[in-house]
């Protein structure tokens, strides 16, 4: 019989006999122990002694516990002994290998960058099913896709031993993940030490005929890091003020948050008289709310570049109706792409369309126009009534005229990009990059190509931006609490505005450079008023950070002539009432174009510890809303045709859990035959009733 040998589950690879393969024994194991021939030595090490007997008759011999049978060796000779050992299920070599789920591997990982490092793997349930749910969760997969064979094999290549869930059970297990990740969120935006800055957007799904609200809270926690979560996607009945109003008191009250500093909007009627009936709810906050609603300034630079393109520009109407009337058709389309051959096009670009509403779409239809400018020509060969339609082929004078509008507009379009960055704090550059914007359309308004637009332009940026009285007393804070600019990059900013305004000439340069000063010394007045709040909210209260000349005493107490000079106040004081005042009369760090504010603050937070707390919380604002516009995808805009009966309770938790999984920004969930699962009442209604105890819990606990 063939020796069976036991496999412990805590047995690893290294840890099991080093058995010879049946060629050693075959060869090597022949030659060395057996020198003539005789198979008895090579077989009895695997074999049981048996008496086979040498006049049996028997060519084979019944193998019990495997109920196989072995090749009698008297009569058949080795070549039938070897390929039954071979095949044998009793042979140590095909006996299969367990391994301990506990025994971690060598794995190597390369990153985009092309560098990489070894770490140690193990089989781990949890971190599978996590995965799982990140990939079907952002990588916007169907949950039927689990059940694919294709992608089933594939996962059975990685890794034998996971155990895929069906579509209903991963379904369920979004929902639960979505309910403990609420949980978690919930108890640090309850928390009235986090300061919370909330950005909303609102969007109309064509198909459900539903207004959708999505509200995104922004925050910085205590080790100096920034997050962004995604919290309500909920119906609203209309756009209304009084209903906009009603579902964000909601969603504040349903994440029990406290400490709610701002709300950035869109520029609109309707959102103005929406935060006014918010302000009204949230007490304790700053100024009565004079200063909660900040303006998304996105926005505002879209109304002044839309402002500007208002005006009809020749050469721009003329490339507009051609890029209009050769996108209009397939076959036209066709013909332009063998055009760009013909004309020897290099570009990758093809045109681009564009969009009434946004200006940016404008902006790059000029630019992928003007990066195949060669192929308009040869088209006009191809198509005889390309001419005849837009009455004039693009010209080398019209791409002249092109390019100089892109260098005009370029520097709004990386305004927008920069300002709707939600990952890092950006709000302390906000007078910088509005200042820059000033500046560039000062530069252009004596420019015979562009002075018959960039005075509407001006006029839309001075309704918003041209005097500091009606910019919110937030933007100073920020400025200030940047250790670059402080009061003196603060007192330029105050200085420039005023000279943009004094276009009369009434005011004197002495005038303007002492309004500026009184500015920046209200500004810091305000400031200061601001952080005696903190003062008052610190554990440590102002008599407290006082060095009293008891604690003196505690800290050398056999030193009176020390203790007196200690309490003299001969020399600096540290109290936590001269923090603020000790940061704005340190000279300003010098530039570095690495420089993290957050870094810096957190690095400093020992120096000035109740500042640093004060700038964290300030820092944290937004100054745009794209960050909620973001969610919903361009074109799609989540919900389509297909997909119109999915609860609004699951769309909501599909959408946060999405968010919270996902690293970096990405569309958001398409929904891409997933109704049959999450078309789910029960699912729904669990989510309420959990949603609901998490307040009955919060109340009881006191947050």
């Amino acid at each position: 019989m063939i020796q069976t040998m036991d496999v412990h589950e805590d047995q690893d690879l290294d840890g099991l006999p080093n058995v010879p393969s049946s060629r050693y024994r075959n060869s090597d194991a022949h030659d060395a122990n057996n020198e003539d021939g005789n198979p008895a030595n090579w077989i009895g090490k695997d074999f049981d002694d048996q008496d086979y007997g040498e006049d049996s008759e028997e060519d084979y011999i019944e193998e019990t516990p495997a109920l196989n049978v072995i090749p009698n060796p008297n009569r058949n000779g080795t070549t039938s002994i070897n390929k039954h050992f071979n095949g044998c299920k009793l042979n140590p070599d095909n006996i299969p290998k367990q391994v301990d789920d506990k025994q971690q591997k060598l794995s190597f990982t390369k990153a985009p960058n092309g560098e990489g490092h070894v770490y140690t793997w193990k089989h781990d349930d949890t971190r599978i099913q996590l995965a799982l749910l990140g990939l079907f969760t952002i990588g916007e997969l169907p949950f039927k896709f689990i059940e694919n064979e294709a992608f089933i094999e594939f996962v059975n290549a990685l890794n034998g031993r996971v155990k895929l869930p069906s579509r209903h059970k991963i379904s369920r297990d979004v929902v639960s993940f979505y309910l403990m990740e609420r949980q978690k969120l919930y108890k640090h935006l309850s928390n009235p030490k986090t300061a919370i800055h909330l950005t909303t957007d609102t969007w109309t799904s064509s198909c459900q005929k539903i207004n959708y609200m999505v509200v995104t809270a922004h925050f910085i926690t205590e080790d100096f890091v920034m997050h962004k979560r995604v919290v309500n996607f909920r119906e609203v009945d209309t756009h209304k003020a009084e209903d906009m109003a009603r579902e964000l008191l909601i969603c504040i009250n349903e994440w029990g948050m406290k400490n709610v500093m701002t709300m950035t909007v869109d520029n609109a009627k309707t959102n103005d008289a929406a935060i006014n009936i918010i302000v009204k709810e949230l007490p304790g906050i700053y100024e009565n709310g004079k200063h909660f609603h900040i303006r998304c300034m996105a926005h505002i630079i879209n109304l002044v570049v839309k402002m500007g393109l208002k005006h009809e520009v020749y050469h721009v109407k003329n490339l507009q109706d051609a890029v209009k009337y050769i996108r209009a058709s397939p076959q036209r389309i066709k013909t332009f792409k063998q055009a760009m051959k013909d004309a020897a096009v290099e570009s990758q670009r093809f045109l681009c369309g564009e969009t009434p509403t946004r200006w940016n779409s404008t902006f790059e239809l000029l630019r992928s126009a003007y990066d195949v400018k060669d192929a308009f020509l040869e088209y006009s060969h191809q198509d005889p009534m390309f001419q005849k339609t837009v009455g004039r082929v693009p010209s080398h004078s019209d791409f002249e005229m092109i390019k100089k509008m892109m260098e005009f507009l370029e520097k709004f379009k990386k305004k927008t990009e920069k300002v709707s960055c939600s990952t890092k704090p950006i709000f302390h550059t906000y007078t910088r990059e509005i200042l820059d914007i000033e500046q560039h359309l000062r530069k252009h308004e004596t420019n015979p190509d562009f002075m018959f637009m960039v005075p509407d332009m001006k006029h839309k940026y001075d309704k918003y931006w041209g005097d500091y009285d009606t910019i919110s007393d937030y933007v100073f804070f920020a400025t200030l609490l940047d250790p670059q600019c402080k009061s003196k990059f603060m007192k330029v900013v105050f200085t420039q505005m005023l000279k943009a305004k004094n276009k009369d000439k009434k005011m004197s340069a002495d005038e303007i450079e002492s309004k500026a000063r009184a500015k920046v010394i209200d500004i810091e007045c305000k400031l200061d008023k601001f952080f005696k709040t903190y003062l008052e909210r610190s554990n440590m209260t102002s008599s407290s950070q006082q060095e009293t000349p008891e604690e003196v005493v505690n800290f050398d107490d056999e030193n009176e002539f020390f203790g007196s000079y200690m309490t003299s106040g001969s020399f600096p004081s540290t109290s936590s009432e001269s923090q603020l005042q000790r940061y704005l009369n340190e000279d300003p760090i010098g530039f570095d174009k690495g420089y993290d504010i957050l870094t810096w603050w957190k690095n400093n937070a020992v120096r000035f510890p109740i500042v640093a707390r004060m700038a964290r919380d300030i820092l944290g604002m937004q100054i745009s809303t794209v960050a909620s516009e973001s969610t919903f995808s361009n074109g799609r805009r989540v919900i389509t045709d297909y997909r119109t009966n999915l609860s609004v309770v699951i769309v909501e938790a599909l959408i946060c859990t999405q968010d919270w999984l996902r690293k970096s920004s990405l569309p958001i969930y398409d929904y891409d035959e997933v109704h049959d699962v999450l078309a789910d009442d029960d699912l729904a209604i669990d989510i309420v009733d959990a949603i609901h105890n998490l307040k009955l819990t919060g109340k009881r606990s006191g947050n």
